[in-house]
């Protein structure tokens, strides 16, 4: 396959989205959108953006991480502190039916790319901003990286409850958490526009989203008033994916992860491991039962694994209709991925969309773009006044500093 190649498109085909984001939060969200059809038009500053160099990569404008990241974009390079590269952003506004902008809101108004003064340019367009603390908030100015929304949103004292030291996880899991609502919430603010003809302001707090996340199920207890603690537990926590037994088991050849979640499970699970007493342990009598007892459970689970091979298990539990997975690396992930051609890097990897959809399957049309590379290709198509701009490279300007992202 050719990365270039058109593919069907996307459900969101029609729709164009200026994208102002930076690093990993806000090009995922696009990348959601682009992956889906939309026309996203990628604005750099001069030098590229930081994603670009994030890791290691086949070409110097072009990091792992960015070959995906920004696929099925359009890149300009337009100086946002210029006044010649605002006009530009002014112009494209009327023509676009999203902005998505994750710097801090200080500057957007400083730059006057805020949500008030774009909707004068098109009174029904979405604007998505996304910062670290909520508008709303006294802390709405402070720069805010996945390190410090992670810390923020109850995810080390998670960590801490399992390992005893506090830590966050290994992903940048508050960057993908937010990008993906404001892909979703984007989308159902053009789903609102559709029905009214409205646009409207929205706004992903990246603390908001993410304390969100984490409480859907470790508000547990805690949720109600007063408060509803498991026997020896805090309130807030769900016991079950706090208890420091789960996880993957060993087996006679490798590791496999079980996971008998029914309690008919369990019975058939140890009773074949030769588990006396397994017809009728009171500890998964019933579903309430083997939440309580997670703990005993995962370790007896874990005990029993030695006695077959990865495959036997597998075997078994697909026979049983029990849950239960072989433990995949990392590498394991990226060679199960579709090698294409970039016309620029080479071959790659397509990491997958995150959704399929039967009749617009989306996907990918257009490789990643190297720095400014379509901004001739826009401005012509929607500024003919401005075609004589050079296209890339026009200067060395800082990029405007992020809201949020990876460092």
């Amino acid at each position: 396959m050719n990365s270039e190649a058109e593919t069907p498109s996307g459900p969101l085909s029609g729709v164009r989205v200026l994208d102002l984001t930076r690093v990993v939060m806000g090009p995922l969200a696009t990348q959601v959108l682009a992956d889906q059809g939309a026309d996203v038009i990628l604005v750099e500053a001069p030098g590229g953006d930081t994603n670009r160099v994030m890791g290691p990569g086949p070409h110097a404008q072009l990091s792992g991480i960015a070959l995906n990241l920004l696929r099925n974009k359009r890149s300009i390079d337009v100086d946002l502190k210029s006044e010649e590269g605002r006009e530009i952003i002014r112009a494209l506004v009327p023509e676009c039916d999203v902005v998505v902008a994750t710097m801090r809101p200080q500057v957007l108004r400083r730059l006057g790319l805020d949500y008030d003064s774009l909707k004068e340019l098109r009174p029904d367009l979405v604007y998505c901003q996304a910062q670290g603390f909520p508008l709303a908030s006294d802390r709405s100015e402070e720069p805010a990286y996945d390190d410090i929304i992670q810390a923020a949103s109850g995810v080390a004292d998670m960590v801490e409850r399992v390992t005893g030291e506090p830590s966050l996880l290994p992903t940048i899991f508050a960057d993908k958490v937010c990008g993906l609502v404001m892909a979703q919430a984007i989308s159902a603010a053009l789903f609102h526009r559709e029905r009214t003809g409205s646009g409207q302001h929205v706004e992903v707090p990246m603390q908001q989203a993410t304390s969100a996340f984490m409480l859907t199920e470790h508000g547990s207890g805690a949720i109600s008033e007063p408060p509803v603690a498991a026997p020896g537990r805090p309130a807030p926590g769900y016991p079950r994916v706090l208890s420091p037994e789960r996880r993957p088991h060993p087996t006679k050849d490798g590791l496999v992860h079980l996971f008998p979640y029914l309690p008919r499970h369990y019975v058939r699970l140890f009773s074949a491991a030769g588990v006396e007493g397994a017809d009728d342990d009171p500890r998964y009598v019933d579903q309430r039962a083997t939440l309580v007892n997670s703990d005993s459970l995962y370790r007896d689970v874990r005990a029993v694994g030695p006695t077959r091979t990865t495959e036997e298990w597998l075997e078994f539990c697909r026979v049983e209709g029990i849950p239960a997975t072989r433990v995949a690396t990392l590498q394991d992930l990226v060679d199960d991925l579709e090698l294409v051609t970039h016309p620029a890097a080479g071959q790659y990897r397509v990491v997958p969309q995150m959704a399929n959809f039967s009749r617009t399957p989306g996907g990918l049309r257009r490789a990643a773009p190297l720095i400014g590379e379509h901004t001739a290709e826009v401005l012509a198509e929607f500024l003919p006044t401005a075609q004589d701009r050079t296209p890339v490279g026009v200067g060395s300007a800082e990029p405007v500093e992020a809201a949020g992202g990876l460092a």
